[in-house]
């Protein structure tokens, strides 16, 4: 996998980065384009982005199906807090996606392991998810699969841990008692399985997940180590999430910026073990 580093907008690198896979794959009815999304602070700024690509006309989102990370279970799909309700308001409701192309898991289902089950369907019935996009938790968290998650997890419920029902109490006025406590999860198995992954972790809280990439091997306790494992992984951070790469990495990455100081990126390739 490789670690991209920017000074730009995260937002904006990634939702050009988006553009320009979407538009090269001359997506059709008979062949469409499948993009599995995230929610989360992150990404807000690569939602804005896409919506302006929309609107000038650079990006059509006709011909593409997609399949979001994760919904809290409980929630009802107009909760301002559901991501049924996130992904309306950041992109869905601005756009020209089919309804029918947008796939959301009910955090209401009846069956929540059946409603798991017929999302992997559903992917599979989509050919597969050409590029999955995530945010990184503080904890190294992908989707909601906390550490601890096997690397060849599917879709299904989870519980949230403290820490992550933490971060995401802002979302619900600071107050733990209104955090759900569980949720519907794509597996990290689910994510790797894309044909290509693109993550984003921005910040210096992030950092401690970021440096973890570059320790050897894999670990489960850090479930952002399972992208090493892909073929087409990148990892796209700020200076600041890069604040706690070890010394070497930390060198070569000075050395890059340095030496093209006025660069869009600097690019680390991160072994696998």
């Amino acid at each position: 996998m490789r670690l991209v580093v920017t000074k730009m907008n995260l937002g904006l690198w990634a939702a050009a980065y988006v553009k320009e896979k979407i538009n090269a794959a001359a997506p059709s009815p008979e062949k469409p384009f499948v993009l599995g999304l995230p929610t989360g602070g992150t990404v807000v700024d690569m939602y804005a982005n896409l919506r302006l690509f929309h609107k000038e006309g650079l990006l059509s989102f006709k011909n593409i199906i997609t399949f979001n990370m994760d919904e809290y279970v409980g929630l009802p799909q107009d909760h301002p807090q559901s991501y049924h309700s996130y992904m309306r308001q950041n992109l869905f409701n601005e756009v020209d996606i089919r309804p029918e192309n947008i796939h959301i898991l009910n955090g209401q289902a009846a069956d929540l392991n059946k409603e798991c089950a017929d999302y992997e369907a559903a992917i599979a019935q989509a050919g597969g998810i050409d590029l999955f996009l995530g945010g990184v938790g503080r904890n190294g968290h992908i989707a909601f699969n906390e550490p601890g998650s096997a690397f060849n997890t599917r879709t299904r419920p989870v519980e949230l841990t403290p820490s992550t029902m933490e971060a995401n109490s802002r979302f619900f006025l600071n107050d733990l008692r209104r955090v759900p406590h569980q949720a519907l999860s794509v597996g990290i198995g689910t994510v790797t399985d894309a044909k290509e992954v693109l993550f984003l972790a921005s910040g210096a809280k992030k950092a401690e997940a970021v440096a973890r990439l570059f320790e050897p091997g894999k670990d489960l306790n850090w479930p952002i180590t399972a992208l090493k494992l892909h073929p087409h992984a990148t990892l796209l951070a700020d200076p600041e999430a890069c604040s706690l790469l070890d010394a070497a990495a930390k060198a070569k990455l000075d050395a890059r910026m340095q030496a093209e100081p006025d660069a869009e990126h600097w690019t680390l390739e991160i072994e696998e073990a």
